[in-house]
């Protein structure tokens, strides 16, 4: 059965009113003008056909059925306000689902979420990965990261960071039988690929176009990829983002001096309404701090 129940503005209106004794205080509180508040009064005794208030030239006393209702309303706003309290407060934490490619999820995020933790032990990220699209409803995702255009419909999408693309390897290969001097060297040595065609744009840039149609193996993630060339199987296209830390370890290097834009991207992508809600926020600010403090937001 329905419930018959006033606007919520008008009871609040009134409860405030009742329990300050004036509409001014109670428009004080309210964030809103005592014109408002006696408005809202109004409108509430309308609706129930009873005066809750006797209106006088000093002020405004409440009537017999006015104090009665002052006097149930009161706990019943509470109990409201309680229980949104908590619903807000629960949102802080809890679990997170975040989806991501394997490859960023291995090569860039992991190693980072120990600093969200430590910051904000009640957020229980798990991780989501794989290379298709994320279904939100479907698959009761909050939060992802997408790598391409920024386009996609029915969603929010924030650039988070852009990437360039250029070949790793191990060092052990810049010092093997062939070493790697100059772009032209990549002849003799094997080119690791993904299964979608990665490597064309560099060798243009490189005025290598031939090499674009030499056979090698092939990988449907780029994080394993990545990990071959670690251990010497080949050279790989990387990707700024996701070879950064390697490079930095010093597991892979960069043997030429030429990278090219990649026309994708990192997007922070959440379903309509997300970001309302505060661990959502939180976590995509902690992203687009560790962005920045990577110096990959650009």
């Amino acid at each position: 059965m329905p419930r018959d129940l006033p606007p919520l503005i008008a009871m609040r209106a009134f409860e405030a009113a009742a329990r300050h004794g004036s509409f001014t205080q109670a428009a004080a509180e309210l964030n809103i003008t005592p014109a408002a508040v006696s408005q809202q009064v109004r409108h509430l005794e309308q609706q129930l056909d009873v005066s809750l208030f006797l209106r006088q030239a000093r002020g405004i006393t409440l009537t017999a059925a006015g104090r009665d209702y002052a006097q149930a309303l009161g706990p019943a706003l509470d109990q409201i306000a309680s229980a949104t309290s908590q619903v807000r407060s629960a949102d802080h934490g809890g679990r997170l689902t975040v989806a991501t490619t394997p490859s960023f999820a291995a090569k860039w995020l992991v190693q980072r979420l120990a600093r969200l933790q430590a910051g904000q032990p009640d957020l229980d990220v798990r991780l989501s990965t794989s290379n298709a699209l994320t279904n939100f409803a479907a698959d009761d995702i909050d939060v992802a990261v997408r790598f391409g255009s920024g386009r996609w419909p029915g969603v929010s999408a924030t650039l988070l960071m852009t990437t360039e693309l250029f070949p790793v390897c191990s060092p052990a290969l810049l010092r093997g039988r062939q070493p790697l001097r100059k772009p032209e060297d990549l002849q003799h040595h094997t080119m690791l690929r993904l299964v979608f065609p990665d490597w064309i744009k560099w060798l243009e840039a490189a005025g290598l176009e031939q090499l674009a149609q030499r056979r090698g193996p092939q990988f449907s993630d780029a994080g394993l990829m990545m990990q071959a060339a670690v251990e010497g199987h080949g050279i790989a296209l990387g990707q700024r983002v996701l070879v950064a830390d390697d490079l930095a370890a010093g597991r892979l290097v960069e043997p030429f001096d030429l990278r090219v834009p990649s026309e994708s991207a990192y997007y922070i992508v959440t379903p309509p309404g997300a970001l309302a809600r505060p661990k959502v926020q939180a976590f995509c600010t902690w992203l687009q701090e560790e962005a920045k403090a990577a110096d990959l937001t650009n």
